[in-house]
């Protein structure tokens, strides 16, 4: 079996917009994809596949039941497992030219900057949109591209972030397009999502990688493609660079995981540690409004009903119990409490603040 790299990438290089010189510059390339879901693990096998020579995947989580319908890389074998590893091997299984390696620790503020410095091109393949900014302020700090893409529903984003430009300025970055952080916006779990529009913009996330390394065509640079799935409707919004933001200092005093917070009555929340100590408390109801029932969640709960059908009519409560509602980010459990409360404002009810991915 013929597996030399002119083989390999025989269609590739035939390219004259690619050529040898283009495929040596994707084989020197290092490239860092953070999140391994629906965005990150095809970014990953299609980069992987297409030459590029050394690449670092980062994800915390496992692989469960309800990502296989979009994370299509993924089987039903390897549920359980953590998807970085998982999605290592398959890189393996499919080219011998590039070098893959994997961390399952969650990217956190004291850990971003070294990662990111280490790489040539960032991915942001997360639906967490607190890293989603943690990302962009470490790589505009770091002085790195950053390729970016999002979902909601039937929208997909990409763009192109913090490159240098020809007058020595770097290019636009999220905070130029979105100024802050909403709090209240749910990840495509909450939300719900098809699995062609994950696909469609984990390719084009792929393609701005190859044309950036390669230098080939023109990059979503300064503008944010949005794209409909249902409407086959596309759409490029201009950006404009705001130069009074100071993205160090906004890094320095931000607490990227805690931002939910600050929107939320503390005395409705009850911190993780607080939780811990109560676990075992028989007067202490938990009940989760995660939508995907196969969550792990690491604590026992009492009843698991999915918030986008939790009908406030079908709660009946223990006045004689309090109440804590989980999900993952704090979001839609803290939507919950709220309206508990309104309509039962004697009753114990708390939402765990952060979610579970804070726990």
């Amino acid at each position: 079996m013929d597996i030399t790299k002119n083989n390999y990438f025989k269609r590739q290089t035939t390219l004259s917009e690619i050529g040898e010189a283009g495929q040596q510059l994707l084989q020197n390339a290092r490239v860092l994809v953070i999140g391994c879901g629906g965005l990150g693990s095809p970014v990953a096998i299609y980069l992987a596949t297409s030459g590029i020579g050394n690449i670092h995947l980062v994800d915390f989580d496992i692989v469960s039941v309800s990502n296989l319908h979009r994370q299509v890389f993924y089987k039903l074998e390897d549920v359980g497992k953590f998807k970085a590893e998982v999605l290592a091997t398959e890189i393996e299984k499919r080219t011998p030219f590039t070098k893959v390696s994997f961390s399952k620790e969650a990217v956190s503020k004291t850990t971003i900057l070294d990662l990111v410095s280490a790489y040539d091109v960032i991915v942001d393949g997360t639906d967490n949109l607190q890293i989603k900014y943690l990302i962009n302020d470490a790589c505009v700090i770091a002085k790195k591209p950053l390729v970016y893409g999002s979902l909601y529903k039937f929208d997909g984003y990409v763009a192109t972030f913090n490159i240098l430009q020809e007058n020595d300025k770097y290019s636009c970055n999220l905070r130029d397009a979105f100024p802050t952080i909403a709090a209240d916006i749910p990840n495509c779990e909450e939300a719900g999502t098809l699995n062609p529009i994950v696909g469609l913009i984990a390719l084009l996330q792929a393609n701005e990688v190859i044309k950036l390394i390669t230098k080939t065509g023109k990059l979503l640079v300064n503008q944010l493609l949005i794209y409909n799935v249902l409407e086959n409707a596309q759409f490029k919004m201009k950006l404009k660079k705001n130069e009074d933001l100071n993205i160090s200092e906004i890094f320095e005093q931000s607490n990227y995981m805690q931002l939910i917070c600050a929107l939320q009555d503390e005395k409705l929340c009850i911190s993780a540690s607080k939780l811990k100590a109560v676990l075992n408390d028989n007067q202490i109801e938990i009940m989760s409004v995660i939508n995907n029932l196969d969550t792990v969640i690491p604590f026992k709960v009492h009843q698991k009903i999915p918030h986008k059908t939790f009908e406030l009519t079908n709660f009946n409560p223990n006045f004689k119990k309090k109440y804590i509602i989980v999900c993952n980010k704090g979001i839609s459990s803290y939507d919950i409490t709220l309206k508990i409360k309104e309509k039962y404002p004697d009753l114990s009810v708390f939402s765990l603040t952060g979610g579970i991915e804070n726990y």
